[in-house]
């Protein structure tokens, strides 16, 4: 009996799929007649095509994230920055040696290596001119992620930045030079930790948030990330906005001796986010006497930033570095103090432009996750984002595999330098202390103009 069955079933099912295949012609045109009919006799008030001159209007991206407004009534937070089109540095191109001087051979090797504070009394030196920035474990990364990362930096001799959030000692163990952020919270300040650090980065603001801090709710970090931090079970985590109370330069000042006397004279750094007044703020970092600045452009990433941050404040990284390496000249303190820039920096063109523009080295972020996920973010898509891999709240970071993303970070960092010193022997060079912006051309007439470059419609006039 169960044989007759299975046999009408099979029969029932290959009549249908032969009837599809006869058939899929005609159901197609009587679809696309009926939809047809709909769109182009609908009004425009009823029509559902109305959606695209909607969309195109409002932008997709502005339609969303208004509709999260309207569901929550909530301060909205937005992941990894600001996607607006700001000035960038694709316009500028590097002039090739080909007739005097010439090309150096790949035989040659090129020097890329970096100090970084070299005034201070233990300055910190690297292999590469790339660095990782402050992902923070538990308030953006998870402990996988964080370690992964130390790994990386530390195979391939570079410095990885801590971030806001907790310190992971299983990230300590891994990590080759380490970078603490000395950020506006509570944790992150224990004494061990701040004498491990090969430099300390104080951090003010950064790109996609500026100055402001932010409050963590305990169902948004969770595990092992609250004892770190000390964090009591229904205790929100509390990024403040000062480090003092009527906050001060004198203040900040005093703040900056006593790290550097902590540390028996690390590097002591700041950290701000690139304002219009970016020269005033430069003052009163060299005021406070700092061997390191790093700059944050507009374009920087973040786990999450509202977005009236993120798109309406800040000036674009490319201004940024041209503007601080400016002053830093003018004040005779360019070759003294450090400047490390970093914002919507993605590949390596980009990152040998901000260094030949007068960056010391590079802070890389958004880059370098989506190196550390790489082929693992296939674990969360397609119907979670990628970041849900490494996340720290991520619903797939538990399947991600730490030597996996070590390796695929060190990787992308290897290929990047590589890249760096083909276009360093390209322009007749041995050491990356060699590239200036007289290597530098443009062809957009105003970058050239703004940047003090050659426009690449006018004849060369020997710079």
């Amino acid at each position: 009996m169960l044989s007759y069955i299975t046999f009408g079933i099979v029969a029932f099912l290959l009549m249908a799929f032969l009837l599809l295949i006869i058939g899929w012609r005609w159901m197609m045109k009587q679809i696309v007649k009926q939809v047809g009919k709909i769109i182009f006799t609908d009004s425009y008030q009823e029509n559902i095509i109305e959606l695209l001159p909607g969309l195109k209007h409002m932008g997709i991206q502005n339609t969303l994230e208004n509709n999260l407004r309207a569901e929550t009534g909530d301060l909205l937070n937005r992941p990894l920055g600001s996607s607006k089109s700001w000035p960038h540095f694709d316009p500028i191109t590097f002039i090739p040696a080909q007739t005097t001087p010439f090309p150096v051979s790949t035989e040659e090797e090129v020097d890329v290596s970096v100090t970084i504070g070299p005034k201070a009394k233990k300055p910190m030196k690297i292999k590469i001119p790339l660095m990782i920035g402050g992902m923070a474990y538990g308030v953006a990364l998870s402990e996988k992620a964080r370690v992964a990362l130390a790994t990386a930096a530390n195979n391939i001799g570079t410095a990885i930045n801590s971030g806001e959030g907790g310190i992971l000692s299983e990230e300590l163990n891994e990590a080759g030079k380490f970078i603490l952020q000395f950020s506006k919270t509570e944790w992150g300040k224990d004494e061990q930790i701040i004498k491990r650090a090969d430099m300390i980065e104080i951090k003010l603001g950064q790109g996609a948030k500026l100055g402001m801090g932010s409050k963590i709710s305990p169902k948004n970090l969770t595990g092992k990330a609250r004892k770190i931090m000390e964090l009591q079970e229904d205790e929100d985590a509390i990024i403040h906005e000062h480090f003092f109370d009527d906050q001060t330069i004198k203040d900040l000042k005093e703040l900056v001796d006593e790290l550097r006397s902590l540390t028996d004279g690390v590097p002591i750094g700041v950290k701000i986010g690139a304002g219009g007044k970016i020269e005033e703020d430069i003052d009163h970092l060299l005021e406070m006497g700092v061997d390191v600045i790093a700059i944050d452009g507009a374009q920087a990433a973040t786990h999450s930033s509202p977005p009236i941050l993120a798109d309406d404040f800040g000036i674009p990284t490319l201004h940024a570095v041209v503007r601080a390496s400016n002053h830093l000249k003018r004040r005779k303190m360019q070759k003294r103090v450090s400047l490390i820039i970093s914002g919507g920096l993605l590949v390596p063109g980009h990152f040998l432009k901000v260094l030949a523009l007068g960056a010391d080295a590079v802070y890389l972020g958004s880059a370098i996750l989506f190196a550390l996920s790489h082929t693992q973010v296939t674990r969360a898509m397609p119907f979670e984002p990628p970041t849900q891999v490494v996340w720290h709240e991520g619903k797939f970071k538990n399947q991600f595999n730490m030597e996996e993303g070590a390796k695929t970070t060190e990787k992308f960092l290897s290929a990047s330098t590589e890249e760096i010193k083909i276009a360093l022997r390209a322009m007749g060079k041995r050491s990356l202390s060699e590239l200036s912006r007289n290597d530098l051309t443009s062809y957009d007439e105003l970058t050239a103009k703004m940047i003090g470059i050659p426009y690449t419609f006018r004849p060369w006039n020997g710079g």
